[in-house]
């Protein structure tokens, strides 16, 4: 028998920055490392990820990461990751470690550990194994994982939806699940994102019907952007323009590496006479197929906006498709880029949340898995709580006791002991790393408040020149502002500014000439001038004093 501890370090009570951790006995499994993007924080921040501190401390037990599929939301903390843990491995399918290597440095790819498995092939690790099943996701190669135990199998679904026009790389077994739920299934753990929609997800996560539309409707070049990774509208998009006679030029070489391996492998089904070059860009037959960046949603889209792309500039006659539903974190960023268009008479087109959705499960895709699955337990993850809520309603509506359906915040542990459920209130301490795509590493929150201090109250830099030998200031202070007052309105409280920081100064040097202590001058002006400040202005800005000898 094994004790079996369950517990999300990303994606509960929120959309994206998907982590969960299954320990067996000593055994550590990590199921997805994702981001996700915030509509509420700016201040140079591009992502956010769980704090993964948890995995540092116990990386000698940790066995792999294991990736569900190739989106952000689901791996795209691993680079950051690999700089704390170069050596941890890596779980997934082809083409998923093929999204993980376009996402690290060819540095870090060097020392990385990454283990590419093939849908329905048993991994061993000991007592335990894992057990990967292909589902329908926006990307092939998506899969759920069946972690086998002694006490019954604990299921990760990942994202999936059923869809029965979905082949190849897209097709879920539902054979291989159904046989796992006859084996028994101890605890499932499914996603709620769009739990509290009623029905199946499938016909409305297929647009081609719409793209289709824009295209007819639209005869003047056309400028489309698709989200990374989402092969499926990719496809849908390609399939659709070889029915006409446009050409499609893809922008970047991201996009371009990436589409052009998609092929090579069997993922993308492309007419290549269709793939036009930079020299069709001018055309009003052509559609632009451009994607974001992993740090900046809509970047590439903006540059062109504002007219900083050295190969495309916008016209009035053209138009711009956003071929995705805006997801969350995102919303507000979307709704700016449309107003963006519209100022530069350009027709904008974007496809509406209410009427197309992402593939994700509706209610009837959640019902169809749990009744496959029949699980003992069931966990609703990823999602809000009112998702995760909404998704426990469904369990809960197909028979299973509510005392058997758990509902937990990052953090919160759920134990296992001899196949039964005990809740013992364990907690383990969770945060979230933000991250700057310039900088390596968490912001942190002193970097973060000084941000947002600058943002709302400015900043004053008093600037002194004192003479080597005497210590005597030459000349006034100088004082530069920026974000705090308007300067020519301002001169008498400048000028006060001045005389707090000269007279601050000279006090300390005249205390002791030999050994100047500047730092403690320098937070000396920075106290007496933000009591003077804030009993002016009620403003806080950033005090910063600057002083140099000559």
């Amino acid at each position: 028998m094994s004790k079996i501890k369950i517990f999300a370090l990303g994606g509960l009570n929120e959309n994206g920055k998907n982590m969960y951790i299954v320990n067996v006995d000593k055994d550590i499994f990590v199921f997805d490392a994702g981001l996700k993007y915030d509509n509420d924080i700016k201040l140079g921040i591009d992502y956010i990820i769980p704090n993964f501190d948890y995995l540092i401390k116990n990386k000698k037990n940790i066995k792999g990461i294991f990736l569900s599929h190739g989106h952000e939301s689901n791996m795209g903390a691993i680079p950051d990751i690999l700089e704390q843990l170069p050596n941890i491995p890596v779980y997934g399918t082809k083409l998923t470690l093929e999204m993980v290597r376009n996402d690290i440095e060819p540095e870090q790819l060097k020392k990385a550990n990454l283990k590419e498995f093939k849908p329905h092939t048993k991994l061993n690790f000991g007592k335990n194994y894992i057990f990967p099943i292909s589902v329908t996701h926006s990307i092939p190669d998506a899969v759920c994982f069946v972690l086998y135990t002694q006490d019954g199998a604990i299921v990760y679904t990942g994202d999936f939806v059923f869809d029965a026009t979905m082949t190849g790389a897209y097709k879920t077994d539902i054979g291989k699940l159904a046989y796992v739920g006859k084996q028994g299934v101890l605890c499932l753990l499914s996603e709620s994102f769009y739990a509290d929609k009623a029905g199946h997800t499938s016909p409305h996560n297929r647009v081609a019907g719409f793209i289709r539309e824009v295209l007819a409707k639209n005869p003047n070049r056309i400028i489309a952007t698709i989200f990374p990774a989402h092969f499926y509208r990719i496809q849908e998009i390609f399939n659709e323009v070889s029915n006409t006679h446009r050409k499609m030029v893809i922008m970047g070489k991201g996009l371009q590496d990436m589409i052009n391996k998609a092929i090579e492998e069997g993922y993308l089904t492309v007419d290549k006479s269709k793939i036009g070059t930079l020299s069709d860009l001018e055309s009003k037959d052509t559609i632009v197929l451009i994607s974001d960046e992993k740090e900046k949603p809509f970047n590439n889209l903006e540059r062109i906006i504002k007219g900083y792309d050295k190969y495309i500039k916008i016209k009035e006659t053209d138009t711009i498709f956003i071929t995705e539903p805006a997801y969350p974190g995102i919303e507000k960023r979307s709704a700016l880029i449309m107003d963006e268009i519209a100022m530069l008479g350009a027709n904008a087109v974007s496809l509406s949340s209410k009427k197309h959705l992402s593939h994700h499960a509706s209610r009837e895709d959640l019902m169809m898995m749990i009744n496959l699955m029949n699980p003992k337990y069931y966990f609703p993850v990823k999602g809000e709580y009112r998702n995760q809520y909404a998704n426990a309603e469904v369990a809960e509506e197909l028979g299973i006791p509510k005392e058997n359906i758990i509902l937990k915040e990052n953090g919160d542990v759920v134990e296992f002991i001899k196949g039964k459920l005990i809740d013992k209130k364990e907690h383990v301490e969770v945060d979230q790393i933000l991250i700057d795509g310039k900088s390596q590493g968490d912001i942190g929150n002193l970097v973060l408040k000084d941000r947002e201090m600058l943002g709302e109250n400015g900043i004053v830099i008093i600037s002194c020149t004192l003479d080597k030998q005497t210590k005597e200031i030459l000349g006034s202070p100088e004082i530069l502002t920026r974000g705090f007052v308007y300067v020519k309105e301002s001169q008498d409280l400048l000028e006060q500014t001045k005389e707090i920081a000269k007279e601050t100064i000279e006090a300390n040097i005249e205390k002791n000439t030999k050994r100047v202590d500047y730092a403690k001058i320098k937070n000396e002006v920075r106290d007496y001038l933000g009591k003077f400040f804030y009993q002016e202005t009620e403003s806080k800005p950033m005090i910063i004093t600057v002083i140099q000898e000559v």
